[in-house]
């Protein structure tokens, strides 16, 4: 519990370090390699080799990080504690998710719009070309939003349940998802399984974020009147289901209706259009400072519920004892 809790701490301090190695490139990796061998045009292949793929990847990801926890526990308690302090470390994503949101936020406070757009286009999969300031500022926020669940509580929860290997299963599987899951011609098939995979894997983590978001905006509404916690209320429960994904609606109707914003609506994905529910009311114009407001939520979610999850651990370890 103790090497949860300082790789959190590690990853909401410092973030990700681009000039060290990631696991998640390298995942990204074999993936594109398992692509490149795998992809066919046949429909029952597609869909056959998708899933050698991501069993592939999935049966890695956890033999490689089982086996290096192991191996660092054999040398001495002190090298495994330290092996699962960095793998979850790596495995949370708050600190990289802020640092890049804010690049956009800052680019757009100085009035640089094209490194906005460079930005931004790290962070999303949309086209941020032609995006004007409310455009980007919308996607930013969504990504917050979506993020809060898929990069910061999902991981945490399957890392606090599974240890370092659950932890890195699941962002192979997030990672497949966002590589191949896409329901376009061309992954239509070869991506079923890493789509469905990634549901099923966030199906509950999803609604947790939702709530515990929820309980952030309360929060943070005693202290700004820019949030409010019984709008969250009000659009996550009409608007939760207002996506094509069952899971990404949760946390986006959340963020939504805490800063009065409305997200959704029409997104270029490779030139062609794609025409999103409305989530939330337009109550306001989205501004620049909403991007800072919806990682402030997602922080604020994360240590609500990383304290709750602890608890839970202390509490299961005490009647266990």
């Amino acid at each position: 519990m103790s090497a949860l809790a300082i790789g959190i701490a590690l990853d909401l301090a410092i973030g990700d370090p681009h000039n060290l190695p990631h696991p998640i490139r390298a995942i990204g990796r074999l993936i594109s390699a398992l692509e490149r061998r795998l992809y066919d045009d046949g429909e029952r292949g597609n869909i056959t080799n998708g899933a050698i793929l991501w069993t592939v990847t999935a049966g890695v990801c956890l033999a490689v990080t089982a086996g290096i926890t192991a191996g660092c526990y054999m040398l001495s308690p002190y090298a495994g504690a330290a092996a699962e302090v960095i793998l979850t470390f790596y495995i949370m994503a708050a600190g990289s998710l802020r640092s890049e949101c804010m690049k956009v936020y800052d680019k757009l406070s100085s009035n640089n719009a094209e490194g906005a757009r460079k930005s931004l286009s790290m962070i999303v999969g949309r086209d941020t070309e032609n995006l004007d300031e409310a455009g980007m500022i919308r996607a930013a926020v969504e990504t917050a939003a979506e993020n809060t669940s898929d990069g910061v509580i999902a991981p945490l929860v399957f890392t606090a349940l599974f240890g370092p290997a659950g932890g890195m299963l699941y962002k192979a599987i997030n990672t497949m998802d966002s590589m191949i899951g896409y329901n376009n011609e061309h992954y239509r098939y070869f991506g079923r399984t890493a789509a469905k995979a990634d549901d099923i894997a966030n199906f509950i983590p999803s609604r947790m974020s939702a709530l515990f978001m929820i309980t952030a905006s309360f929060i943070l509404s005693l202290f700004s009147d820019r949030f409010s916690g019984t709008d969250a209320v009000r659009i996550w429960k009409r608007d939760r289901r207002n996506h094509k994904s069952p899971n990404s609606a949760q946390t986006e109707s959340v963020c939504a209706g805490a800063l009065g914003v409305r997200l959704g609506g029409l997104s270029y994905y490779g030139g062609m259009p794609s025409e999103k529910p409305y989530i939330g009311d337009d109550t306001r114009p989205i501004e620049n400072e909403d991007i800072r407001r919806s990682l402030a939520l997602m922080n604020t979610a994360e240590i609500i519920a990383a304290l709750v999850i602890f608890a839970m651990l202390f509490i299961v370890k005490e009647i266990l004892r």
